[in-house]
């Protein structure tokens, strides 16, 4: 099997399957239970979640609070997709510097072997088997990133139904602000700390003053400057 076949091979994946390099390091005890559940533990490995599922990324992600039109959900989603991408890019970096790290390992292995150096080849497979359980941890956390990426895709021809601009994350944001910052004055109680109500009637306040007519739009600070109230204005205390 040549090198990009390796890389490629599903079974790197189910590293919990061989549970020797474990097994041999615990007691009697301790081995047997976890042989008794190695299927399971096996199973927990490939099922487990690692990044966010559907439902997360519809209900908390984009949550009507935070994200109230379809516009301001699109491009949140544009900016976890890309988020993601990046990280995927990323990692395909460390798995390109990891095969070059196993090929080292596997020719410093094939030069103990020729020399027979027992204790360089023990101590080099050991480097071997971290370096593929590392692998397939990689290749999973790859796949989920490109599991998400394929939901984030699907989210966003849902929301893109015409109504909104979808080239100028700009064009949306006064409407969407507007709803926003309306859900956070409304959050707010009599208990609420002053800085809350400073950071969401604060921002409120300002877009209510520069939003054109139709609240599509904000006006340049030019064309409408801030008025003072509370008389003349003193220096905040250090």
């Amino acid at each position: 099997m040549s090198e990009k076949d390796k890389k490629h091979d599903v079974s790197l994946i189910a590293a919990t399957d061989d549970l020797k390099p474990i097994l041999a390091e615990l007691n009697e005890e301790d081995s047997k239970a976890v042989y008794a559940i190695r299927d399971e533990l096996a199973g927990n490995w490939k099922k487990k979640q690692i990044f966010r599922t559907e439902t997360e990324m519809r209900i908390s992600v984009l949550n009507d609070a935070k994200h109230p039109t379809p516009a301001s959900k699109y491009w949140q989603s544009v900016r976890e997709m890309s988020s993601m991408f990046d990280s995927l890019l990323g990692l395909s970096f460390d798995l390109r510097r990891h095969s070059l790290t196993e090929r080292r390992l596997a020719q410093q292995m094939e030069k103990a072997m020729d020399d027979g150096d027992d204790m360089a080849v023990e101590e080099l497979q050991i480097s071997l088997d971290e370096a593929s359980w590392a692998r397939a941890n990689m290749m999973q956390t790859a796949t989920d990133r490109v599991r998400e990426l394929s939901l984030w895709s699907k989210i966003k021809a849902e929301l893109d139904d015409g109504s909104f601009n979808t080239e100028d994350v700009n064009d949306h944001q006064a409407v969407s602000y507007a709803h926003r910052l309306e859900n956070r004055v409304r959050a707010l109680t009599e208990h609420s700390e002053p800085s809350e109500v400073l950071n969401a009637a604060g921002p409120l306040q300002t877009l209510q003053r520069l939003s054109t007519e139709d609240g599509k739009k904000l006006k340049s600070f030019d064309d409408d400057r801030p008025k003072l109230t509370g008389g003349e204005v003193k220096k905040i205390k250090e």
